[in-house]
Formats: C-alpha cells, structure tokens, sequence
C-alpha cells in the first residue's frame, strides 16, 4: 500500500522534482515515479491521496491511466499535467472523469493549490464511503449476531467501535457462544483487505505447533521438503484468529511475543526476518490472569493480547434471545435442506428457554437442525442436567418476560414495572436475582 498524500507520474526529471519539492514544502507528502508500470499495484481503494500524471509517459500513457483508475475507483481524484500541444486532449481527459489539468509550465503555487483542493475532495469521499460501510455493517452485524437481549444489544454495539481499531482483541466465552463468529465480524468490518486466517492451538500437536505458526524451509528438519508459508506470515494484510490461546506451548508464546512486539516473523531454518502487518484476536475459555499466577501461560502474553476485551454472554444468560435463536436456525436448516420450516410449537419454545444449555449457541443450533429434520431432540436434552422441576421453568420463564419488558420500555425499571404490575422494588430483586443486564435508552 502506496503511503503518501500524492503520486506523482512524470518522465521529466526536473519536473518531476519540482512537483515533489513543491507539495513536501505545503506539507504534502509525495511520491514520485518515472511510469505508470513504476507505481505499486494495485492502488487499494483505501488509497487516501490523489494522483498527478502527465499525458505523455513512456509505456502506458497518461490517458490510459486515467480510464484504469476510474473504473477501479471513480472517486480518486486524477490531474493531469499536460503541454501547451495537448489542451485538447486534457479536456477530453476532464470529460472522461479527470479532476483537474495543469498546463506546462505552471507554478508551484498553482498545483499546490489544484492537489489540496484535490485532496480534501479525496477526505469527503472516504468519509462518506466509511459511513456508508458503518450503515451497512449495523445492518450486517444484527443478520449475523442475533437477538434482542441487553447482552446482545450492547456486543453488537462493541463489536462495531472497534472492529476498525488497529488494536488486538481477546474474546472471553464459554465454548459455543460463537468466538469465532465474533472474530470474523471483528475482521470482516475491520476493512483489512488480507485473508482472515485461524488456528485452534488446541488442535495442534506442540511439535509442529512452530512450523504451523512461523512457517519452515525447505530442509529445516527432517520431512520438510519444501518451504511453507506459516500462519502468521499468511494472515500478512489481515486477522490472525488464535482459538483456545491458553493451549499454546510455553515455548511457542515466548516466540509469539516476540512476533508481536517487533512485527516481524523468521521462518524455520532462516535467517530473513519478513515485516508482517497482521492483527491478533484471540479467544479463550480460560481465565488467562489465573493461568498466568499459576506459570501455564506467560503474564507477559496475556496483557499484550488483552487491550481489547469482549466477553460473550453464556445462552442460560440470555433465555429471552432463545426463541429468536431457534427460529433463525430452523429457518437456516430448512433453506439448506430445501424444505419447508416446520412450525414452532409453543410447548417446544417453553422447553428449549428451560433447558440449561451447557453447549451455548452450537447447541441450539444442532437442536434446531435437528427439529428441520423432523427428528426428536438429541439423546439427553431433556434430562440433560435431570428433570426440569417446575420451579426451575417457571423462573425461567419469569427471567424472560421480565427481559422482553425490559426492552420493550427501553430499560425503563418504573414503566416496566407498572407494565407488569409489580413493585419496584420487587422488579430490581428479580433483575438482580436473574442477573439481567438493563440497558437505559
């Protein structure tokens, strides 16, 4: 990726210099290239300055140029710079989506003033592009994380501020609450444009942990018979997702460390140490501070992963998200089965918001493709912790209207409160006594 404010295109030496001293004078950050084959590609669309081509180049002329870049990106801003010959021609160059043209010989002034114009065009531009992506991505992000649980709500609300925070991110959950779905949301609204790469270090046997991770040489060790590009250094541009961070070997988190303090990886068997741009989420189960104190994993480690924490709540913990869960699933199953969705009885919703669900999420999802299938449920749900006493469903039961009202007032504890005819100082009791997060609109 090209960082500079301007990219200047110029097979005249002097004029080249001059436009390069001219701008870095104004501030102006600059580069400067001989032909269009010389400049990096390609240009990503995050690309936050402007281009100054001159018409006539060696190779690929000026014109040619301006047709790739506006149909690449019809928001960059391309001037032309052009000779007294060749008005004509940079007029059409305007007509074809050109921002501007500078006639040979101009003053410095004068381009210094067209590339700042240029340029705060170019700001308006991004910034309209990334409130459009924020737009679209709330939108996204209740497709893909879904419920209407206070919980849920205020993850949602995380997810998105600081999905574009260059920062790594540590997520907290039991397992199935869905880290990983959270992991790719983070990458997908993060506008990384390399791959989302992950490895469950729980999966992975400590001898090749290393060159699963930092990638070998061909005749590194014995059975390497050709050079592997590791994990990290292929999530080089992108999101490295490490599942079950606290199963990685000791030895191994010293290297990591390193990797992250310094940003660079040395595969084995090699010297060459290779720059990589790459962000960390990691996910654990584990209470990671209490490994820590006890020596299985590095303190060091811990608090470098975790600038960023997010915590997903466990389903028991969000009973009132179950039925929407259920549905969205169902309905999912039955897409992919290409049959009709069966309808959901009011008898099964009552057993499902019972249900204690130890495997969170995945759980659920497995009990409703099920369902899709016309199948019972699997062997041990129902008694999966014993028998469901009536205590136990009526409070659950209890815990979700009191949710739904909840949300429904806006976390308002007066209206909901009358809303449901009771005390207030009984609602704060049950809300305490369901642990039930309360989000004030």
């Amino acid at each position: 990726m090209v960082d500079a404010d301007a990219i200047v295109i110029e097979d005249d030496e002097d004029v080249k210099l001059g436009c390069l001293q001219a701008l870095a004078l104004e501030g102006i950050k600059a580069i400067g290239y001989d032909s269009v084959e010389a400049v990096p590609r390609p240009l990503s669309q995050d690309f936050r300055g402007v281009i100054i081509s001159d018409i006539r180049l060696p190779g690929m002329d000026g014109m040619s140029f301006l047709a790739k870049l506006t149909n690449h990106d019809p928001d960059l801003p391309v001037i032309m710079i052009t000779g007294h010959g060749d008005v004509a021609t940079a007029v059409q160059a305007m007509r074809d989506g050109a921002y501007d043209f500078i006639q040979k010989p101009f003053a410095s002034q004068h381009l210094v003033s067209v590339v700042q114009r240029a340029l705060e065009k170019r700001r308006l531009a991004m910034e309209v592009r990334r409130l459009r992506r924020q737009l679209a991505a709330k939108g996204d992000l209740e497709s893909r994380i879904v419920g209407h649980s206070p919980a849920i709500v205020e993850l949602r609300e995380l997810v998105q501020n600081v999905a574009a925070v260059p920062t790594d991110v540590m997520i907290f959950g039991e397992t199935g609450t869905g880290k990983e779905l959270i992991a790719r949301c983070l990458h997908d609204l993060s506008g990384r444009r390399g791959p989302f790469v992950a490895l469950n270090c729980g999966g992975l046997p400590e001898t090749l942990f290393e060159s699963e991770i930092f990638g070998h040489e061909a005749g590194s060790f014995s059975g390497a018979t050709k050079q592997r590009i590791g994990k990290i250094e292929y999530a080089n541009g992108g999101t490295l997702f490490l599942d079950e961070i606290e199963s990685m070997p000791m030895a191994m988190q010293v290297k990591f460390l390193r990797v992250l303090q310094e940003r660079v990886v040395e595969r084995l068997g090699s010297n060459k140490v290779i720059p990589v741009d790459f962000r960390v989420i990691a996910a654990t189960k584990a209470d990671l501070l209490e490994l820590s104190k006890e020596g299985q994993f590095r303190s060091d480690l811990h608090f470098r992963l975790n600038i960023v924490t997010i915590d997903l709540p466990a389903l028991r913990n969000r009973r009132e998200d179950i039925p929407l869960l259920f549905e969205y699933f169902v309905n999912q199953a039955a897409t992919r089965l290409n049959r009709e969705p069966p309808p959901i009885r009011e008898q099964v919703v009552r057993e499902l918001i019972a249900h204690n669900w130890p495997g969170n999420v995945r759980e659920l999802r497995n009990q409703a493709e099920r369902y899709a299938l016309g199948l019972r449920s699997a062997p041990g749900f129902e008694a999966a912790e014993g028998p469901v006493s009536l205590a136990t469903t009526v409070e659950n039961f209890e815990r979700s209207l009191i949710a739904e009202e909840l949300k429904r007032n806006d976390g308002n504890i007066s209206r909901t409160a009358e809303a449901m005819a009771i005390a207030k100082t009984t609602l704060f009791d049950k809300i305490r006594k369901y642990d039930i997060r309360v989000k004030e609109g």
